[in-house]
This record gives structure tokens, C-alpha cells and sequence, in this order.
């Protein structure tokens, strides 16, 4: 049974910095895909990066690009997202979620149906 468990969201001031942590347990493919969505009030859940478990085809969306770094740490299964310059419109819930890669050539991107998903870590960005 493959479980995720978020850590590391709260409150911080515009522009400031939070590290989320994802430990991933109960995964026993070599490559699998790994991601980070998040859910605003009233709005919908959607893709915010993705990466593959060998650190390969990192994918971001446009509002967090240069922000936002995500990041595997294989030896303690633990999926990263580094949060810089926190904006308001990033106040969400965040969500961790994984998948099995279809093969090598498996991109990990935002669109594909994820498998697996945390309970999620809430993130509030105030001015």
C-alpha cells in the first residue's frame, strides 16, 4: 500500500520562503512519477510541478517557474518543494501524489492521472 504524508506548509508573509516534504512509502517500482498539486477555496485541484524519481523531466507551471524548485531525495523516499517568494495567490492546499512511470520515456507531466495522494499541508501567504 503505497502511502504519502505531507509536512512543512503554514502561515507566511508575501515574499517569504516554506519547504514542503512528502514521505513516500510503499512504492517498489524503480521509476515512478511524482507531483505537487494544490487546491485554493473555490477553486479546483490542479498541477503546480512534477518530477520523476530519478530527477528527470521536471516539469513546473508558468506562475511558479523560478520560484518553486521541486526535488527528489531518493534515499529517505522524500519528494521536496522549495517555496520562494511566496505570493498570495499561492495560498492553497498542497497535495503530494505519485504514479508508476509507463516506461523510461515517461514524461511524469501534470496531465496524466496521478494514483496515489497525501491529505495534503496548508499553505496561507498574507500581505
Amino acid at each position: 500500500q503505497v502511502q504519502l504524508v505531507e509536512s512543512g506548509g503554514g502561515s507566511v508573509q508575501v515574499g517569504g520562503s516554506l519547504r514542503l516534504s512528502c514521505g513516500i512509502s510503499g512504492m517498489t517500482y524503480n521509476r515512478y512519477c511524482m507531483a505537487w498539486f494544490r487546491q485554493a477555496p473555490g477553486k479546483e485541484r490542479s498541477g503546480v510541478a512534477s518530477i520523476a524519481s530519478d530527477g528527470s523531466s521536471t516539469t513546473y507551471i508558468k506562475s511558479v517557474k523560478g520560484r518553486f524548485i521541486i526535488s527528489p531525495d531518493n534515499g529517505k523516499k522524500t519528494l521536496n518543494l522549495e517555496m520562494n517568494d511566496l505570493k498570495p495567490e499561492d495560498t492553497a492546499m498542497y497535495y503530494c501524489a505519485t504514479r508508476v512511470a509507463q516506461d523510461g520515456n515517461d514524461l511524469c507531466q501534470l496531465n496524466n492521472p496521478f494514483t496515489y495522494w497525501g491529505q495534503g499541508t496548508q499553505v496561507t501567504v498574507s500581505s
